[in-house]
């Protein structure tokens, strides 16, 4: 009976998650809402991972790097411009923009403090300038900037179309604004394969599967974002990168960081049913004769142009 009322609770716990849906709030209620999904467990799940950068940089840092590089290489714009990096994290984009457009000044804003905080650690640079602030009301002036850019954020935004909207308003007449969100339900291999491993041995866990939860991350949800903010000459394109990891335990050690649904599904877990998560997902991961994993992550990125007065 034990084991039943735990199974209940736990599922309970997952419903009101999937309920609530994707938010982009401070780091304090991401907290709050991961605690509460997952107390069953105790408060393993109530730590301070959502704000938490050393623990996104070993889970998907790593790959945000690859395709911030990617996203701007596909834009082709000129030096000199002034960026704005909506949903910042930890820098990739940030500094990947410094490295590759020679801007005159880049704002990050971000709604974690200990994002931003990590992000100022690894930025070091006088034209950048980090806030804590919402994508939903960003801390800058109209016509502010010349290109506004979003990297892996918007899904994580309760109200994307306002978000957009602002966009609008801070970029000038002319100006660019472009995002890339991973593409969840099937470009994500490494995620593919994690929630596909989950659910087979506990069902319930498909409620937290970001390819379920974000229908968003797809180029007809992305280009009606973009055409109801105003902005023209919208495109979508895919950006695809490797992600390659040297052994088994470079794959899974990042699940265990807590940062995240699927780290925090595990964190969330008795010992038995983790190690029991932890092999099945061995078996089922292909690995090369060099014992590599080698797959590959695909994100959909949006494109517009801001419309310029008539005279």
């Amino acid at each position: 009976m034990q084991k039943f009322d735990n199974t209940l609770r736990k599922f309970a716990g997952y419903l009101r998650l999937w309920a609530e849906g994707p938010r982009w709030t401070s780091a304090d209620r991401c907290r709050e809402r991961a605690g509460s999904a997952y107390r069953p467990y105790g408060d393993r799940m109530a730590r301070e991972v959502w704000a938490d950068g050393a623990a996104y940089e070993a889970y998907v840092g790593r790959w945000s790097r690859l395709v911030a590089a990617e996203f701007l290489a596909g834009l082709e714009l000129p030096p000199g411009l002034r960026w704005l990096d909506v949903g910042c994290g930890t820098g990739a984009l940030t500094s990947t923009v410094l490295a590759r457009t020679e801007p005159a000044r880049v704002d990050g804003v971000d709604p974690s403090e200990g994002f931003v905080a990590h992000a100022r650690t690894r930025v070091d640079d006088p034209r950048v300038v980090f806030h804590v602030g919402d994508a939903r009301s960003l801390p800058l002036p109209d016509a502010a900037v010349d290109v506004v850019v979003s990297g892996l954020a918007l899904n994580f935004v309760p109200d994307p179309a306002r978000a957009v909207a602002e966009f609008a308003r801070v970029v000038a007449p002319g100006g660019v604004a472009a995002a890339y969100v991973w593409d969840y339900a099937d470009g994500m291999v490494l995620m593919r394969h994690f929630w596909d491993a989950a659910t087979a041995r506990d069902p319930a866990a498909v409620e937290l599967d970001e390819g379920r939860r974000y229908p968003l991350c797809q180029p007809e949800p992305l280009r009606a974002l973009w055409a109801g903010a105003g902005f023209r000459d919208v495109s979508v394109r895919p950006v695809e990168v490797p992600t390659v990891f040297a052994d088994f335990a470079d794959y899974w050690t990042p699940f265990l960081g807590g940062q995240g649904s699927a780290p925090g599904y595990v964190s969330s877990l008795a010992e038995p049913d983790r190690a029991e998560l932890r092999e099945l997902l061995r078996v089922r991961v292909p690995t090369g004769p060099d014992g590599a994993i080698r797959l590959s992550a695909r994100a959909w990125a949006v494109r517009g142009t801001a419309p310029t007065p008539r005279s």
